[in-house]
């Protein structure tokens, strides 16, 4: 659980975080279905995502891929009706959406209701495990983590770190605590010590330079090209964000703004990506979030 009591992020396997700021053909169809097809209780024609997607740019090529790796990976099932194949949400896929629907739309940007309490996570891995290792690090800094000193990790708020590396089969070389600072260490050397304030800052930058403006992405053809843009990238920022305390951080932090931009482009897209989006996708109505072929 995070520090306000709800669930850490559900993690697709293969598929960590990242800094790069290049959109990724899985993170924008995670986008989508989470827009068009999560509580919808249908299943979208492939043909139809391929329209979707021309929107944006991505190949015919690169959708099929995409829809090929998240079958494989349980995050989507395959739905066959005649000759056409649908492709619907699974119990996984639809977990990790409903996931980011809470970081995007309920726990927000700004982290102002912190209690003085941080998650701490040391371990100690044989120099030979280095691929899990990685893997460890990756999930802890999905999960908010940022390393305090060698092998030694934290994160604001309560965090449910047997949730965040459950498959990894590390439990054992863990050692998990949570506290709080004591003379004479203070909360804001551990925020600048661990995270890397300039350049989560920054990120929001990037996004207010892109959206701030009276006419965002004048080069996409429709609000559901921009639509989609936007959620995607806003939902890798809030992701990549560990939410760290505002009253650590500088007055005029570029999260307050960029939320508020967001949230205002999010509503202002709403009703004529719907339209086109109803125009474009066909759909089958399926039975559960996991109903396979």
């Amino acid at each position: 659980m995070d520090g306000t009591g709800y669930a850490r992020p559900v993690i697709p396997q293969g598929d960590p975080p990242t800094q790069d700021a290049q959109v990724r053909p899985q993170s924008l169809m995670l986008s989508f279905l989470g827009v068009h097809v999560l509580n919808r209780g249908v299943a979208v024609f492939s043909g139809s995502v391929i329209d979707v997607f021309a929107r944006v740019g991505v190949s015919e090529e690169a959708v099929r891929s995409t829809l090929t790796r998240m079958v494989k990976r349980d995050l989507l099932a395959r739905h066959r009706d005649g000759r056409r194949m649908y492709f619907g949400l699974t119990a996984r896929s639809a977990a990790v959406l409903e996931d980011g629907e809470h970081r995007v739309w309920r726990s927000g940007a700004v982290n102002n209701d912190w209690d003085g309490t941080w998650t701490m996570v040391g371990f100690s891995l044989p120099e030979s495990w280095r691929s899990l290792r990685h893997d460890l690090r990756s999930r802890l800094v999905w999960g908010g983590f940022g390393p305090l000193q060698n092998a030694l990790w934290v994160a604001p708020g309560v965090v449910d770190v047997t949730d965040l590396v459950h498959d990894l089969d590390l439990n054992e070389h863990l050692k998990v605590f949570t506290a709080r600072t004591a003379k004479p260490t203070e909360a804001d050397q551990i925020v600048h010590a661990a995270f890397d304030v300039p350049a989560i800052a920054e990120r929001y930058r990037a996004f207010l330079r892109r959206w701030d403006r009276d006419h965002p992405l004048p080069g996409a053809p429709d609000d559901l090209a921009r639509q989609l843009l936007l959620h995607t990238e806003w939902l890798q920022l809030v992701r990549q964000d560990p939410r760290l305390p505002a009253e650590h951080l500088p007055r005029d932090w570029p999260a307050i703004r960029a939320e508020q931009v967001f949230r205002t482009l999010a509503e202002a897209y709403r009703q004529p990506a719907s339209s086109i989006a109803e125009s474009v996708l066909e759909t089958i109505p399926v039975e559960g979030s996991s109903a396979g072929v």
